[in-house]
């Protein structure tokens, strides 16, 4: 039996799983696309259900989001579809896409394409193609390029992506180099793929992947944005960052993670940050409870970015990190901000890389209650990923000392529990209110309302609640010590 042919026996049974699951999820949704198919062919149009919705059907797991291609252009589209759609939107119209609702589905529809970039500018050039080969021919790989019409259900297949799909292999239509010269951002996605649908990619894409790396530069930071999040928010997150930096992609937008990969002298001897790191993203995934948590992963990621920026080595050869987490904060907030992350995410991101190192020391006996409280205060809403990134950041083979730093902050947990049952910790608030502080004082609102409630703030986190008579009396005793009242 030849190798082709051993092949095809071996998928032959994945292949009948996969055609199973999309009869069952085309069923689900043809009374939606026939119909709309039948409004196509009666306007003299063809229309077919294509790229990620056919690959979903076929795996099972086609959402409410259905994509279309046909060769009526946006205003016969538009034509076709008023008065039969629930809701209309023209967003995507100068990329030839007309959106639209019914039944519960969003569809949208796009007109035939020959897309091509001009390997010079960083968005796409837009052409309206003639037919649904040149359409499939354009797309990103093979699992992308297979359509089914409606609503009479034929499916097309020019390049192979059923029985890529059931290898679980990432292949272009084309030759490779030609698809990621037309669109570099392809190279991101195949590593996107590798880590949302656990596929493996061919060895010719990666190959391609690594010698035009560089031309990711021509993309734009929002589309590497979009990309690398879903790629992090993968099911498989780890093989996704691998090939990014196997291939030299990572270099190009996140070069902290490539710079993780220490050297270890032999005088030296640390652990390997890149290793620890990919160890203690996983470790994330597996603290999640409602699915992916981009900023506990993207902690995770960035953790430990500022080792190498603070890698000393002491008299006695040991290798130290000081103040690590202090450098990561600032170099993932430089990252994020060039990524053109939002600015609330990557304040969440960065506080939680400048806090993962404060647990350390707790299992010494060192912290008092005002330790614990300003912990819980300075991380605020943040303190479940904070738990979660600690924990993920044990990543020790020393059974004893691991089972020890769980001890440890299983021990903080239950204490924060206490104090915050004791003392309502998730409103740590000063004893005495603005309107107080301007009543005891007599002052007027401003910056010294704001001083005193700080003071006030940092004796409630000290010492815990202060009764009335005590607030008052340490206001007007640090009033007098800043001069403010004889």
């Amino acid at each position: 039996m030849s190798e082709a042919a051993a092949s095809h026996a071996t998928d032959r049974r994945d292949l009948t799983a996969a055609q199973r699951n999309a009869v069952a999820e085309l069923l689900r949704v043809s009374p939606v696309a026939d119909e709309l198919g039948r409004r196509f062919a009666a306007a003299g149009h063809e229309l077919h259900l294509v790229g990620g919705s056919v690959r979903d059907a076929l795996l099972g797991r086609l959402g409410e989001d259905l994509d279309f291609c046909t060769d009526a252009h946006p205003d016969q589209t538009l034509d076709i579809v008023r008065g039969w759609a629930e809701a209309i939107w023209e967003t995507g119209r100068e990329f030839g896409t007309i959106g639209c609702q019914r039944g519960g589905l969003r569809l949208e529809i796009t007109t035939f394409r020959a897309e091509s970039y001009d390997q010079v500018s960083r968005n796409p050039v837009v052409a309206y193609g003639t037919s649904l080969a040149e359409d499939l021919r354009r797309r990103d790989f093979t699992v992308n390029a297979m359509a089914v019409s409606v609503p009479e259900h034929r499916f097309t297949d020019p390049y192979g992506g059923l029985a890529d799909l059931a290898a679980k292999i990432v292949r272009t239509p084309g030759t490779p180099a030609e698809s990621f010269g037309d669109d570099p951002l392809r190279m991101l996605r195949a590593a996107r793929f590798a880590a949302q649908l656990r596929f493996a990619v061919h060895p010719d894409v990666r190959a391609a992947m690594s010698r035009m790396a560089t031309d990711l530069d021509r993309i734009t930071a929002e589309r590497i944005r979009d990309e690398f999040t879903k790629l992090l928010c993968g099911a498989d997150p780890i093989s996704g960052l691998r090939l990014l930096v196997d291939t030299g992609l990572a270099e190009r937008f996140l070069p902290e993670l490539t710079g993780l990969k220490l050297e270890i002298d032999e005088h030296a001897q640390h652990k390997d940050v890149y290793e620890h790191t990919l160890t203690v993203v996983r470790n994330a995934v597996s603290y999640e409870e409602d699915g992916p948590d981009f900023i506990l992963r993207m902690a995770a990621l960035m953790h430990d970015v500022g080792k190498p920026a603070t890698k000393a080595i002491g008299p006695d050869g040991r290798v130290s990190f000081h103040h690590h987490e202090v450098v990561g904060a600032r170099l993932t907030k430089v990252r994020m901000k060039a990524l053109r992350y939002p600015k609330d995410v990557t304040t969440k991101v960065t506080a939680l890389v400048a806090l993962h190192l404060r647990f350390y020391g707790y299992g010494r006996g060192e912290w008092t209650d005002s330790a614990v409280r300003r912990y819980v205060t300075d991380a605020g809403d943040l303190l479940p990923r904070l738990h979660k990134l600690t924990r993920s950041d044990c990543t020790t083979r020393n059974r004893r000392k691991a089972a020890q730093l769980a001890a440890d902050y299983d021990a903080l947990e239950e204490r924060i529990a206490r104090i915050a049952a004791e003392e309502d910790l998730a409103r740590v608030r000063p004893d005495l209110d603005g309107n107080a502080i301007m009543e005891l004082l007599g002052v007027p609102p401003g910056p010294v309302v704001g001083r005193a409630w700080k003071h006030l703030k940092d004796l409630r986190l000290e010492h815990g609640p202060l009764d009335r008579d005590t607030a008052e009396a340490e206001l007007l005793r640090w009033a007098r010590d800043e001069g403010i009242r004889d």
